[in-house]
């Protein structure tokens, strides 16, 4: 599902999800049953889903000893076996993203707000200018963002709506920041596809000069403080074999290596400006909507899943939740500067990767894919960069801050992020 348009209220709003294919489901809310504070309904009201599924859905929310217990009831004609996997990841979803706001009212900088408009609000609201905010970690992390009481603006390079702004990355406008607390740089060439000539300058063009521009405003800005830029783990290289890698580990040899020490450097005008600069360098991102996991599994939904070549090559991944965790304190935790790696403490071999796909898809994994395979796709220096990349990454500064992580252990990710969580109900421990 991918939401199209959100509720503006609970009591009467209206909430319309994209489905493949071009469906659409439209959720309005029932007047009638709503309690300000306690219970909000919604009901299906557009065809062809409202007769399919007669679907009523109410949340109820009542004291508890220890918080607020949120109760979800659905009236539907849709077997229950087909709503117990969202329902699941919506119920994790829900406590994460609650003990991530918790987390963050320990730092002091979520606090309710005294008027009651908001559930959480920002015991100082931040204005967080944003690139690349309509990418998939964009969209998540402007929610997480929003949802914590902080404004994001979005930078781009189109048409500009209400609450954006138009970013020209060659020559960005003097006042592009103007009024901006924090700047989060996440604009960039997709790495992933054929690394020709064209390809490559394409990657280092989008992120080098654009990214020095950016850090040249906000060296400028009388207001900014912070510069949260992204970066990858292809900054140590590609061939690193049994060592293990953390920040300061010296950079490796190859194309993205090369392009990310640019790139790291190229937000140095910030950084000798005195601003708090932090560059996060991430790994795999293990994401059900985007990335390389849709294409994992769809290859082992068919059974031709497996590992690539003889699998013993280090990947070190991050589930989606999990990185936008880390911008999260990137953004608002003082305590970071300079590069993060953004990977989960439990790297897997490549053979790991697939037994594990293939144990959560109920599939074979023992299939060899040859590494030929991923050149076709790639070439053989982005297959050598990208598919058969032997790093074994650490979090080292993230260890040192104890880190919250969702998801630490590639089971507990791929569950999530294939939908296949158990649904956990009262009469069970959590």
């Amino acid at each position: 599902m991918t939401p199209l348009q959100q509720a503006k209220r609970l009591s009467d709003g209206t909430t319309v999800l994209g489905f493949p294919a071009g469906l659409r489901w439209t959720a309005r809310h029932d007047l009638s049953r709503f309690r300000n504070g306690y219970a909000f309904s919604d009901v299906c009201t557009n065809a062809p889903m409202r007769v399919l599924a007669n679907w009523r859905h109410d949340h109820l929310f009542e004291d508890h000893p220890d918080g607020t217990q949120v109760t979800d009831v659905v009236d539907t004609r849709v077997p229950k076996a087909v709503l117990d996997s969202m329902f699941a990841y919506r119920q994790q979803q829900l406590i994460e993203d609650t003990a991530l706001i918790n987390r963050l009212k320990d730092l002091g900088h979520v606090e309710g707000l005294a008027d009651g408009t908001s559930i959480y609000g920002a015991q100082r609201r931040l204005t967080i200018a944003m690139t690349g905010s309509r990418g998939a970690v964009g969209r998540a992390l402007s929610a997480q963002l929003s949802l914590a009481g902080h404004e994001v603006i979005q930078l781009v390079r189109g048409k500009v709506k209400p609450g954006q702004r138009l970013w020209n990355p060659v020559a960005p406008a003097e006042d592009l920041l103007d009024g901006v607390d924090v700047l989060v740089h996440l604009a960039g060439e997709p790495i992933f596809g054929r690394f020709n000539e064209s390809h490559k300058n394409d990657i280092r063009n989008s992120r080098v000069e654009p990214t020095r521009k950016l850090a040249e405003l906000v060296a400028a800005s009388k207001t900014v403080t912070t510069m949260v830029s992204a970066s990858a783990i292809g900054y140590y290289g590609n061939d690193r074999g049994e060592e293990i890698l953390v920040e300061d580990s010296d950079p490796g040899d190859g194309f993205l290596a090369d392009v990310c020490v640019e790139w790291e450097k190229a937000t140095a005008p910030a950084s000798d400006a005195g601003k708090r600069v932090v560059t996060v360098r991430t790994g795999v991102v293990l994401s059900g909507n985007s990335g390389v996991l849709p294409l994992f599994k769809a290859l082992f939904s068919t059974g031709l899943g497996g590992f690539f070549g003889d699998g013993e090559f280090w990947l070190s991944w991050i589930a989606a939740d999990d990185l936008t965790d880390i911008y999260t304190h990137a953004i608002l935790d003082d305590a970071y500067s300079g590069p993060i790696n953004a990977v989960s403490p439990h790297p897997v071999l490549n053979r790991g990767l697939a037994q594990a796909i293939g144990t959560e898809m109920k599939r074979p994994s023992v299939m060899p894919i040859p590494t030929f395979g991923p050149a076709l796709l790639l070439g053989k220096e982005g297959a050598r960069e990208l598919a058969l990349a032997d790093q074994q990454v650490q979090p080292e500064v993230l260890a040192n801050h104890e880190h919250h992580f969702r998801y630490p252990t590639i089971d507990t990710a791929l569950a999530h992020e294939l939908g296949r969580e158990h649904l956990w109900t009262p009469e069970e421990p959590a």
